[in-house]
């Protein structure tokens, strides 16, 4: 049995997901109200530990209206089958990029695979269809009514994936929270350090600089990050993000121009921010948002967007860890 729901907020729930067992690593949040909203729903792992927190909370079958996820990564969208079928009325809410992956989730399953191996089952598990039907998709600027005077708009956040979005529970009756995803990084209770998350296929910097602006721009009350929780001082941790995101792609651009192992310079740089976190703590952030997959992401991003490395080959004779998306 997890940790109880909390309520963060007048109609903000956060419920402890609890990827592999872990407390305070991936959370959802329940936004109630006449039209009740579910963002993220964790893994499909997560889905029982969902489910009877749902449950707790009075939740029933035919009460959740809508289900968001800020991107179809299998932590925070892996379990929107599952959720789907468990809640027939709810529309499941996605960015564009990303809805043909609920619908049929069959390449990403398989990307997945490659890049998880045992985890993939072990700590994840896959990701179950959505019937199309049951699919819309969030534009920049759409807003989900969850009751009078309040609602839920969508920002377009990319730069951790493509298809990444936030939702910012606004107006009078609102809370004035912002769900940002991953796009303003992972910082878990027991891990202390903010660390950026630049996984490949597509993470892009510039994109993810201008998403924690627009973030900015919509003085948001406080943060709610999936990984993990409340994050108040909004201002002060987007500022903090954007410098520890600028400092992190600094050090892999100088090993990549020197041909130098990337994921070796960011360990060198940054482990000394985990040296007073015990070891079981680092383990949880290590699975989820270890140097070696950040790594990867800022070189083929800076593949994509600087050519070749002085003395290395074409950037399309690398090998990485194939897309998720």
């Amino acid at each position: 049995m997890g940790r109880d729901p909390t309520e963060l907020a007048p109609g903000v729930v956060e419920v402890d997901t609890l990827l592999g067992g872990w407390e305070r690593v991936t959370a959802g949040y329940l936004v109630t109200g006449p039209e009740p909203v579910l963002v993220e729903t964790g893994s499909q792992s997560s889905v029982p530990t969902l489910l009877s927190s749902l449950a707790e909370l009075g939740v029933g079958a035919d009460d959740l209206a809508h289900v968001v996820v800020t991107h179809i990564h299998l932590d925070h969208a892996g379990g929107v089958g599952d959720v789907a079928r468990a809640f027939p009325r709810a529309t499941v809410h996605v960015h564009g990029k990303g809805a043909r992956h609920l619908i049929d989730p069959s390449r990403l399953v398989a990307s997945a695979a490659q890049v998880y191996g045992d985890l993939l089952d072990s700590l994840y598990g896959r990701l179950d269809p959505t019937p199309a039907d049951r699919v819309h998709v969030l534009e920049d600027g759409d807003a989900i009514d969850i009751g009078p005077g309040r609602r839920l708009v969508c920002v377009d956040s990319p730069g951790h994936a493509k298809h990444h979005l936030a939702v910012h529970d606004e107006g009078d009756g609102g809370s004035g929270l912002l769900f940002t995803g991953d796009a303003v990084g992972v910082r878990l209770p027991d891990g202390g350090v903010l660390r950026p998350a630049t996984p490949p296929p597509d993470f892009d910097l510039d994109q993810a600089l201008t998403s924690l602006q627009r973030f900015r721009d919509r003085r948001p009350r406080a943060l709610c990050f999936a990984h993990y929780g409340l994050v108040p001082d909004p201002g002060t941790v987007l500022a903090e993000a954007e410098g520890t995101l600028r400092r992190w792609a600094e050090v892999a651009e100088a090993a990549w121009r020197r041909g130098d192992d990337v994921a070796g310079a960011l360990e060198q740089a940054f482990a000394g921010d985990l040296d007073d976190i015990p070891e079981e703590h680092q383990e949880k952030l290590a699975t989820l948002n270890g140097v070696h997959s950040n790594a990867a992401g800022l070189r083929r991003w800076l593949e994509q967007t600087k050519g070749s490395s002085p003395g290395q080959e074409p950037h399309h004779q690398h090998r990485h860890p194939p897309p998720q998306q």
